[in-house]
């Protein structure tokens, strides 16, 4: 029983690792951009690096994890992602960045491909949404955790060190990983039948999934990789301001993925079944995103962080009954190859519409942006209403 919540701990620790990896170029580019004369186009083509790898590696570390377990392919996609986030200690210029931040995307998505594998390994379906939201949670604390950490060591002892130090931390996860995990028994024990891989592609659930995460996860990278160029080159923050305080949207969405996941998972203790469970709870929290557009308009600084903290907490917890659908639908020994096309969505739409934001605030500035993220998840959730009903 113990195991079970350890494991739980270490898939959560093992996201905000990933997130404060990802995150450090983030809080570092109002230095770094300045330093290497980065337009927001060439900063948007840098970004895009990591997300066409990350998101081509949805679909390889499903595959991988399916064939060499969860232990191994998340220790060898942890051992990847950390030394390639410590390499870019050595960027000397726009390209050598966008190669590091490519090698980087290789091995981030893995772990959450891995994380669902566990889930479903581990946990009854009761369970599930609470544990992925405690996997969704691990994100926003590695963003609440990674502007005041690495904001301090930038302006203490410079922007690469800041990186050779948060890569570090993967290597010190290993070792109680490897100690730890183990195979369970798969909590939904009924015999399951296998599926083709390419077989998954047939069914209206894997279209409606990925759809789904198509639309609305760009809004959430919009929010990690923008929000802190947004507040110091539009908001008047100060570097030093913006790390002090760009983690209160990240607190939101922390609190957001465990309560998302609460919601549906007490539903279902309710007698409701998993996916009107998840659906009902997904509902209130789509409806809350279109506050973005209010952001973008209004003068008040206050307002607006209390705006984007609402958006976060609200995609959060949509995410995590998302992501906990695919627990749901799909028998187990598929879970990281469906998790893969799935989480290809999610990679792909943050791809175009990343590189599309850079264009869009060298054209028109910001607020296009924020009117755009206001509608993707009423959009996400008609398309996942219309196509995902049933269990497979």
């Amino acid at each position: 029983m113990h195991l079970r919540w350890y494991i739980a701990a270490l898939l959560f620790l093992s996201t905000v690792i990933n997130y404060v990896d990802r995150q450090t170029l983030s809080v570092v580019a109002p230095i770094l951009t300045k330093e290497l004369d980065l337009s927001p186009v060439a900063y948007s083509r840098i970004l895009s690096a990591f997300l066409i790898a990350y998101t081509a590696m949805y679909l390889g570390s499903g595959l991988l994890v399916d064939r060499f377990g969860t232990k191994w392919s998340l220790t060898g996609f942890m051992a990847w992602w950390s030394a390639s986030n410590m390499a870019h200690a050595a960027v000397t210029g726009p390209f050598s960045l966008g190669a590091f931040r490519f090698l980087l995307g290789l091995g981030e998505s893995g772990n959450f491909m891995a994380a669902f594998k566990a889930v479903s390994e581990w946990y009854a379906p009761k369970e599930r949404a609470f544990v992925n939201g405690l996997v969704q949670a691990g994100a926003s604390v590695g963003a609440i955790v990674a502007p005041p950490l690495v904001t301090w060591i930038a302006l203490n002892y410079g922007w690469r060190v800041a990186f050779l130090a948060t890569g570090s931390l993967g290597f010190f996860w290993l070792i109680p990983w490897l100690a730890c995990y183990r195979r369970g028994a798969p909590a939904n024990a009924a015999p399951v039948r296998r599926t083709p891989w390419l077989a998954l592609l047939r069914y209206r659930q894997t279209w409606g999934l990925f759809l789904s995460r198509f639309f609305s996860d760009p809004v959430w990278w919009f929010y990690l990789f923008w929000l802190p160029k947004y507040l110091v080159e539009q908001r008047g923050f100060t570097v030093a301001e913006m790390g002090r305080l760009a983690w209160l949207p990240y607190v939101a969405g922390d609190a957001g993925a465990v309560l998302g996941g609460l919601c549906s998972d007490f539903l279902v203790r309710r007698g409701w079944t998993v996916l009107r469970a998840r659906m009902a709870a997904m509902l209130p929290f789509a409806l809350l995103m279109p506050l973005s557009i209010v952001v973008a308009y209004t003068p008040s600084t206050f307002v607006c962080m209390a705006l984007i903290c609402v958006i976060t907490f609200a995609h959060m917890a949509w995410k995590t009954n998302l992501t906990t659908i695919t627990n749901d639908v799909y028998p187990t020994e598929v879970i990281g190859s469906v998790a893969g096309l799935v989480a290809f969505g999610n990679g792909l739409g943050g791809t175009i519409f990343t590189s599309l934001t850079g264009w869009i605030v060298q054209q028109f500035g910001y607020p296009a942006v924020f009117v755009m993220m206001g509608c993707m998840h009423p959009v996400a959730y008609a398309v996942l209403r219309l196509l995902v009903r049933k269990p497979l």
